[in-house]
């Protein structure tokens, strides 16, 4: 009777299991395609700003065109090199493995040689040569076993030498397919930086053209004043279209105010509340200079809600930790993070670039909670590396 009761307990646990395991599944899946929708719905935002931008200003479509190549470029220029690195890596082993491999055949082949020899020099009837010059028995059986094993021998070395040749063809074989691959490598390589000097030269051909038709300082006002809007729609839609997934946290992000890390180590050109151009707008962030490629963190846990081009920003990240708080890391030369990505202190998400039409390599970073553009320097004390 104990072993039915156990044994039906053990078949009701493995069924509640089963059914975890399921409704566990069924969960994922929605959360996906939850996640799936968020994008979509996102996507479609980017969209219809996009057309607005475009119908205002062809010159932006166009500059957010050829900036997205570049940071394509440079995001295939950076995987490539990755793989000749590795490649390179993985050549130098297959040839200090060759070159051991080479000396090992070597020795191999001479004692292998001297055993030949030897055997010459001894005739070809040497087990018989033993058997009538021996009278002693006890003392032929050792000769005896002793040759035996010395044929043992001879026949392993034997088999190591061929062994040792069947490695070196192989390894032979790798070096010849990694050399290959480094001579493709480098062929791709520069195709692709072909393509990005076609690009920049093209963005800077734009560039031109748009200065020329900003020079009056009015124009460049409302344009300012114009992408400013475009941000504000942008942080307020995407609040409405995720007011269904809250982010909710045991340490928020209010707590950490005057302790977080500036997202990138570099010189302050712009600070929040200077005027721009004129005194109708001014900073709603900072505009840290760095060096290009320079690596952009998060500077704390959140989501990533956007990961895209915006006219004035360019290549911007939208980080949303809770609370209503954002982080938006503007300017950058590559995004590393998709939307919807879950990222946590001192991750890397973007590079440091100058897309968005900046005459130099800078990151814009801003904090705002909800649509209120806050002061970074009150939240953000800490230099990176600290």
């Amino acid at each position: 009777m104990k072993a039915l009761r156990s044994l039906l307990f053990l078949v009701i646990a493995a069924t509640a299991v089963a059914q975890a395991q399921e409704t566990g599944g069924e969960l994922a899946k929605i959360k996906e395609q939850e996640l799936e929708d968020v994008r979509e719905r996102i996507s479609q935002l980017k969209e219809s700003m996009d057309e607005s931008a475009a119908t205002r200003d062809r010159i932006t479509a166009d500059l957010q065109e050829a900036e997205v190549e570049i940071s394509e470029n440079r995001i295939r220029l950076k995987e490539l090199e990755r793989e000749r690195d590795y490649s390179t890596r993985r050549k130098a082993e297959l040839d200090a493995k060759l070159a051991e491999r080479e000396a090992e055949l070597d020795e191999e082949s001479e004692e292998l040689a001297e055993q030949v020899r030897a055997a010459y020099m001894s005739g070809s009837q040497e087990r018989i040569k033993l058997l009538l010059n021996q009278r002693d028995p006890a003392t032929l059986g050792r000769l005896m076993a002793y040759y035996g094993y010395l044929n043992e021998y001879r026949g392993a070395n034997i088999e190591a030498v061929t062994s040792a040749i069947r490695e070196l063809a192989g390894l032979r074989s790798e070096v010849a397919a990694e050399e290959a691959r480094i001579a493709g490598l480098a062929k791709t390589r520069y195709e692709e930086l072909t393509r990005l000097n076609a690009a920049q030269e093209k963005r800077q051909g734009l560039l031109d053209n748009l200065r020329q038709k900003l020079s009056n300082e009015g124009l460049e006002v409302d344009r300012l004043a114009a992408q400013e809007k475009d941000l504000s729609r942008l942080i307020t839609e995407l609040t409405t279209i995720l007011s269904d997934y809250p982010i909710s946290s045991e340490d928020p992000f209010s707590e950490h105010k005057g302790r977080l890390t500036w997202p990138v180590a570099g010189t302050l050109l712009h600070d929040f509340g200077q005027p721009r151009v004129s005194n109708r707008l001014k900073w709603n962030g900072v505009v840290l200079a760095a060096s290009r490629g320079r690596e952009v963190r998060s500077v704390y846990h959140g989501r990533v809600i956007f990961a895209d081009w915006l006219a004035g920003l360019g290549l911007l990240v939208i980080v949303d930790h809770g609370e209503s708080y954002m982080t938006l890391y503007g300017y950058n030369e590559t995004i590393l993070k998709n939307a919807g990505d879950w990222v946590a202190p001192g991750d890397v998400i973007a590079t440091v670039g100058d897309s968005g039409g900046q005459n130099q390599s800078s990151l814009y970073f801003e904090l705002r909670r909800g649509t209120q553009p806050l002061n970074p320097s009150r939240w953000v004390t800490r230099r990176p590396g600290q």
